[in-house]
C-alpha cells in the first residue's frame, strides 16, 4: 500500500487525483494540499510515502517544499508532477531531492507506474549530463557552483554549511536562490 500525498493549487486537479488514485489498487491518497504550507502540515501530520508534487504552486517555492520534505522524512519518496516537467528542469529537481518528475499529460497508467517506480526506489529524472550542467553554468552564479557539486554529490546541508562556513540557515537561502534561477516556474514571489 502507498499512502500518496497530493499538492496541486487546481481544485479540479486535486479532486481528480484523490478519485482515481482510490480506484488503483495499492495506491491510497491520504490528503490533498492547495499550496505549500498546507502541504508542509499534511506532510508532517499524514507521513505519506510519496508526495505528488505540482511544481507550480503560486505564493510559494515547490522545489523548496520538496528539500523540506526530504530533510523532514528521507524515506518520504516526492514526484513532480507537472505541465511544466521538462528535462531542462532535472538539475533544479536533483537538488531539491526529487525523486522523479512526471509530466501531466501522461496517460494515468503512465502515472501509477511512476509511483509505483518512484516508490521502489527508482529515480526518474533526466541524466544530468556535461552539456546540462554547462547550459545550467550560465544561471548559476560562480561562488556558488561548490554548492551545486555538493548537492549533487549528495552531501548533506550542514556539511555544505560547514565547508562554506555559513550558517543553514544561510545556506538554505542561497540554496532557494539558486532553485529559482534553475526552475523559474517553480519558485514564485511569496506575495
Amino acid at each position: 500500500m502507498i499512502r500518496i500525498l497530493i499538492v496541486d493549487d487546481h481544485p479540479a486537479v486535486r479532486a481528480g487525483l484523490v478519485a482515481v488514485l482510490r480506484s488503483e489498487p495499492g495506491l491510497v491518497p491520504v490528503g490533498a494540499a492547495a499550496d505549500e504550507q498546507e502541504g508542509w502540515r499534511l506532510v508532517q501530520r499524514a507521513r505519506p510515502d510519496l508526495v505528488l508534487l505540482d511544481l507550480h504552486l503560486p505564493g510559494g517555492n515547490s522545489l523548496a517544499l520538496c528539500r523540506r520534505i526530504k530533510a523532514h522524512d528521507p524515506r518520504a519518496k516526492v514526484l513532480i508532477y507537472s505541465a511544466f516537467a521538462h528535462d531542462e528542469l532535472a538539475i533544479a529537481a536533483t537538488l531539491a531531492g526529487a525523486d522523479g518528475m512526471l509530466d501531466k499529460t501522461a496517460p494515468m497508467l503512465e502515472l501509477f507506474d511512476g509511483i509505483r517506480r518512484v516508490h521502489r526506489g527508482e529515480h526518474m529524472l533526466a541524466p544530468i549530463t556535461p552539456e546540462r550542467l554547462q547550459d545550467a553554468r550560465s544561471q548559476i552564479p560562480t561562488p556558488d557552483w561548490p554548492i551545486v557539486a555538493m548537492l549533487l554529490d549528495g552531501t548533506p546541508d550542514g556539511d555544505i554549511a560547514a565547508t562554506l562556513g555559513v550558517r543553514e540557515e544561510e545556506l538554505e537561502g542561497r540554496v532557494e536562490r539558486l532553485l529559482a534561477r534553475l526552475a523559474p516556474t517553480a519558485a514564485r514571489s511569496r506575495a
